[in-house]
C-alpha cells in the first residue's frame, strides 16, 4: 500500500510536471503565434513597399522614355541646324574667294593708278626720260 501511495504520488508530481511543460509548451505556440503574426504583417508591408518601389520605377521609366524621345527630337533639330550652317559656310567661303579675286583686281587697279599719278605729279620724267 506504501508502495501504491508513492507511485501515485510519483504519477501525480508526473501529471504536474507534464501540465507545466503543456503550459510552457502553450506559452512558446502562443509566443510563435505572434511572431508568425509579425512576419505575415511585415510579408504585407514588405509586398506594399515593393509595389510602390515598382510604381515608382515604372513611372520614372515612362518619364526617362518621354526625355529621351524629346532628347532625339533636339538631336535631330541640332542635325538640321548643323547642316544649315554648314550650307551658309560653304557661301561664305565662295563670297570669301570672291572678294579675295576683288581685292587683286583692286590692287592691280592701284597698283596703275600709283604709275599714272606719278607721271602726273612729275612732268619731268615724260619730258625727260633718261632722269629717271
Amino acid at each position: 500500500m506504501i508502495n501504491m501511495g508513492n507511485d501515485m504520488t510519483n504519477m501525480t508530481q508526473s501529471v504536474g510536471r507534464m501540465t507545466n511543460d503543456v503550459h510552457s509548451m502553450a506559452q512558446d505556440m502562443n509566443g510563435m503565434a505572434r511572431n508568425m503574426m509579425q512576419m505575415a504583417q511585415s510579408m504585407v508591408d514588405g509586398q506594399k513597399k515593393m509595389g510602390d518601389d515598382f510604381s515608382n520605377v515604372a513611372r520614372d521609366m515612362n518619364v526617362m522614355t518621354r526625355s529621351m524621345i524629346s532628347m532625339s527630337r533636339d538631336m535631330n533639330g541640332l542635325g538640321s541646324h548643323i547642316s544649315n550652317m554648314n550650307t551658309n559656310i560653304k557661301e561664305m567661303n565662295g563670297s570669301m574667294a570672291r572678294m579675295s579675286g576683288d581685292m587683286s583686281t583692286m590692287n592691280n587697279s592701284m597698283s596703275g593708278m600709283r604709275y599714272d599719278i606719278n607721271k602726273f605729279t612729275k612732268p619731268e620724267n615724260i619730258m625727260m626720260p633718261w632722269m629717271r
